[in-house]
């Protein structure tokens, strides 16, 4: 969303393209921040994009406006620039920017950049694109601020006023001659002791750390439970590697539930990419629906199985739409907090019997809640005790029975190794669906002379 400032700023900027007032806007261009540009591009068509961009100038500037765009799109729009000036504005960013970039480019530009550049950047690309895209040696910086165990606190001092390459140096990381990691310091722990003390006398020897290939969302979580800046990352021999920095983290939380959040959808975040293109998008979308299609034909041939019980007491048709409603929102709560909760490592197998039978109270009782309160209204409607009866119980039975799914039905999906928040929408949906409409039918077909 944008702030009065942004908006003006968007308008003038569109007003000025569609001029044609490149010099106007390569002056509003110079006095803008970087992280404003950014955020104006998510407004923008890709023509619009790259007018803005090449009219940028300061290469240092255009680096930092593609590193705060999404990956993809910034991929996307580098492959409309010139090649050279696609290498000029990746050598100015930090390592794990760019190889996030570049994942994302087709793979035949990717090379070409590659070996456009041909020096220590590529060397430095290369070695972190070996590593798989969501883990923590794939996100890491290699700009690593260390020191060797016998250095004395004035040396470290003086190599951290001298360290204008690296990206941030939150931490000391104390190595062997190795360059194994055996310890950590902090920089408020330098300016507290002699300048003549060692490195290794000081410092913390239990370092938090994790290898290459951590998944990057268990290293997120690691990060915000110990409240850390940085992580370091080593090799299987304890070889310090990298740095994971707080602002990576960041973009890995934001990335992981844009992801949850577009599966519970039934998409995913291509469709950022596709833009107004209505059939690919289309496409994304079908496959999950699908799902929900399948169930409604099934929940209809339910009916169509039950259809005597409907013709003899046609008042059960007006409660069918609320059960099935009531469970599906009930079950999708159930499914959303337990897919987060395995997202954020709040939840995992252990506790899924506490989280099981916590969600099967809750949904007991607000099934008693909204089943007394339908059933009061089933009777008054119809003035029949045992129809308002049926309606009552039978929303209490599936709103419990699609909280248990909604616990149930991600941690299936989890264990048997697929994404979670996959099943959250259409399967627990469907099964809900399904359900209620036997719990609902199925107890008026046993009560039907008395409803009738």
């Amino acid at each position: 969303m944008l702030d009065q400032k942004l908006t003006v700023l968007l308008d003038m900027v569109k007003k000025l393209i569609r001029r044609g007032a490149y010099p106007n806007l390569g002056k509003v261009m110079q006095k803008t921040h970087p992280a404003d540009i950014a955020h104006l591009f998510r407004y923008l068509d890709l023509k619009e994009q790259r007018i803005l961009f090449n009219l940028m100038g300061d290469v240092e500037k255009a680096a930092y406006v593609l590193s705060e765009l999404d990956r993809a799109v910034a991929a996307q729009l580098l492959e409309q620039i010139e090649k050279e000036t696609i290498t000029e504005t990746l050598q100015e960013m930090p390592y794990d920017d760019a190889v996030e970039i570049i994942r994302n480019m087709p793979e035949e530009l990717a090379e070409e950049i590659l070996g456009i550049m041909q020096d220590e950047h590529s060397d430095e690309i290369e070695q972190l694109l070996l590593y798989d895209e969501d883990t923590a040696g794939g996100i890491m910086a290699t700009e690593i601020f260390s020191l060797h165990e016998d250095s004395t606190v004035k040396e470290a001092i003086d190599e951290i006023q001298k360290a204008e390459d690296v990206e941030m140096v939150f931490y000391v990381y104390v190595t062997d001659r190795h360059n194994h990691l055996v310890g950590v310091l902090s920089l408020r722990q330098l300016l507290t002791v002699s300048p003549r003390t060692a490195l290794k006398q000081i410092m913390t020897k239990e370092v938090i750390r994790v290898h290459t290939d951590k998944d990057q969302e268990e290293v997120a979580q690691l990060v915000a439970k110990y409240n850390l800046l940085a992580l370091p990352v080593v090799d299987e021999s304890n070889k310090l590697m990298g740095i994971v920095t707080v602002d990576d983290v960041i973009d890995v939380i934001r990335q992981e539930a844009t992801e949850d959040i577009y599966k519970m959808a039934g998409t995913n975040d291509e469709e950022l990419l596709y833009g107004y293109k209505s059939f690919k998008i289309a496409r994304l979308r079908l496959p999950w629906l699908m799902v929900n299609l399948a169930g409604g034909v099934i929940t209809g041939y339910l009916m169509w199985l039950f259809r005597m019980t409907l013709e003899q007491v046609v008042a059960l048709i007006s409660f069918i739409p609320v059960i099935t409603g009531m469970g599906g929102n009930v079950g999708g709560q159930s499914a959303t907090i337990v897919v987060r909760g395995f997202a954020t490592g709040r939840i995992d197998f252990t506790m899924l019997r506490q989280v099981f039978f916590k969600e099967l109270r809750v949904g007991l009782l607000m099934g008693i809640v909204c089943g007394l309160v339908i059933g009061v209204v089933a009777y008054g409607w119809h003035h029949n005790l045992y129809l308002g009866l049926v309606v009552g119980v039978a929303m209490m039975c599936s709103m419990t029975v699609a909280a248990s799914m909604g616990v149930i039905a991600p941690t299936v999906f989890k264990r048997i190794g697929y994404d979670p928040a996959i099943a959250s929408s259409p399967f627990v949906q469907t099964a809900n669906d399904i359900t209620g409409i036997l719990i609902y039918l199925g107890s008026a077909t046993l009560l039907l002379k008395w409803i009738s």
